[in-house]
């Protein structure tokens, strides 16, 4: 199969660029920093698997149908890149919510146009996209995030009933924190809006609401992002698979 992965040079893109390159995929990175998407795309290729780099600007429909053409036959989509932007929201830039929502919302539906009629002429797709527990519960400071999460359920689920005619997929996998730099980024931030050290930001704020007290791992995306688009989870479509520690069972 050829993979697209958005986000790819990045921590949890990467793991899944070389989770389907193990595998014999041929994966795709696509990326806004092209040279460091061509610089991982080589360590793979170094390592015997197919591997190659593509331009991708989500917040640029020229950009995106510029990729969509680019990468030609895409079996399937991961729709990973992610970014984060903390504030309350009478202190939130304009800028950066249509940002945030371009990237994480608008921009993946817009790819997934693309590449659906191509899935179609062939009959078969797979999208997985990375959402987050963001996705399914909300935390202050964070409006742009939490509804281009939300928004990314509804998305789907609508995109599965258009497609159920063929053998297509589209799931959405929600980790709770994993320690990424975008994460670290967000302890940063949740440092200065709350006044607290790293310790009590990750003690105290992120991993409070998980019972097994720990970050997710890029492994374990990775490992769900390839069973959804094995034969074994043909008929998993239009779900939340929620990888969260038991945060959202309390």
């Amino acid at each position: 199969m050829r993979v697209l992965i958005t986000g790819g040079s990045g921590g949890i893109g990467f793991a899944v660029a070389q989770a389907y390159a193990a595998q014999g995929d041929e994966v795709i990175l696509a990326d806004i920093n092209l040279a460091v998407a061509e610089a991982k795309a080589a360590e793979l290729v170094a390592t015997g698997a197919k591997a190659s780099a593509l331009l991708l600007d989500l917040t640029s429909q020229d950009s995106i149908e510029q990729t969509a053409a680019a990468a030609g036959q895409v079996d399937v989509l991961v729709n990973n890149a992610g970014i984060q932007h903390v504030a309350r929201l009478e202190e939130f830039p304009e800028h950066k919510w249509q940002q945030l929502l371009q990237v994480m919302l608008t921009g993946p539906a817009m790819l997934s146009k693309a590449l659906l009629p191509g899935m179609r002429c062939r009959g078969f797709g797979r999208i997985v996209n990375i959402g987050s527990i963001h996705a399914l519960v909300a935390s202050p400071f964070k409006s742009a995030y939490v509804a281009a999460k939300h928004g990314l359920l509804g998305f789907s689920k609508v995109v599965a009933l258009e497609n159920a005619d063929i053998d297509f997929t589209i799931n959405t996998i929600c980790p709770a924190y994993v320690r990424t730099p975008l994460v670290d980024a967000q302890i940063a931030a949740q440092c200065k809006e709350h006044q607290l050290s790293e310790t009590e930001v990750i003690e105290k704020i992120m991993l409070a609401p998980m019972p097994q007290k720990a970050f997710i791992g890029v492994d374990e995306i990775a490992a769900t992002a390839v069973f959804l688009t094995t034969a074994a989870a043909r008929h998993i479509t239009a779900q939340t698979l929620v990888l969260d520690g038991g945060w959202t069972a309390r």
